[in-house]
């Protein structure tokens, strides 16, 4: 069973009291996995939401067959695999894949909501931290976005300044 000091590391559950992380511990599976595996792919069913405890693990999308773009990385003490949490779409919406040697925790979606659920304070606190990530994410897509569009050879007319 995964140690409660392990559990404290994990920077979404920093406003988890002693008595929810013991809560918490039954429900969570721990993985080892190898450098080049991967977690999940993109539209594989989200049953699990991830921490990472050791390694690093890179979240990508093919855009073709010839093109992987990369979304970003994961490193310890981050969590991924969002899309169990989501009410509606429960689908990832890329490829998880470890960079390195990693040691993953796991929850079931529908039990970690449920534990916020019991616990409303602390998973308020949870679903405000989730919310500055995706904010992060979507400002840096949209800054990158904004760069394809000025640098791209194509728009250059579209773009510039008369």
């Amino acid at each position: 069973m995964v140690a409660i000091d392990d559990l404290q590391k994990i920077l979404l559950l920093q406003d988890f009291t002693e008595p929810m992380l013991e809560e918490l511990r039954p429900l969570v599976q721990v993985r080892e996995c190898k450098e080049r595996e991967i977690i999940f792919n993109e539209n594989d069913p989200a049953e699990n939401f991830y921490a990472l405890k050791r390694g690093k693990i890179i979240l990508e999308v093919e855009v073709s067959p010839r093109v992987v773009m990369s979304l970003g990385s994961v490193k310890s003490g981050n969590s991924f695999g969002w899309s169990a949490l989501s009410p509606s779409d429960r689908t990832h919406k890329s490829n998880a894949l470890c960079t390195e040697d990693c040691e993953i925790f796991s929850v079931a979606g529908a039990e970690f909501l449920n534990l916020l659920e019991r616990h409303r304070e602390a998973g308020y606190r949870v679903m405000q931290n989730i919310f500055a990530i995706f904010k992060r994410r979507l400002e840096r897509r949209t800054f990158q976005l904004i760069n394809v569009m000025r640098n791209h050879p194509d728009m250059q007319n579209l773009v510039q300044e008369p």
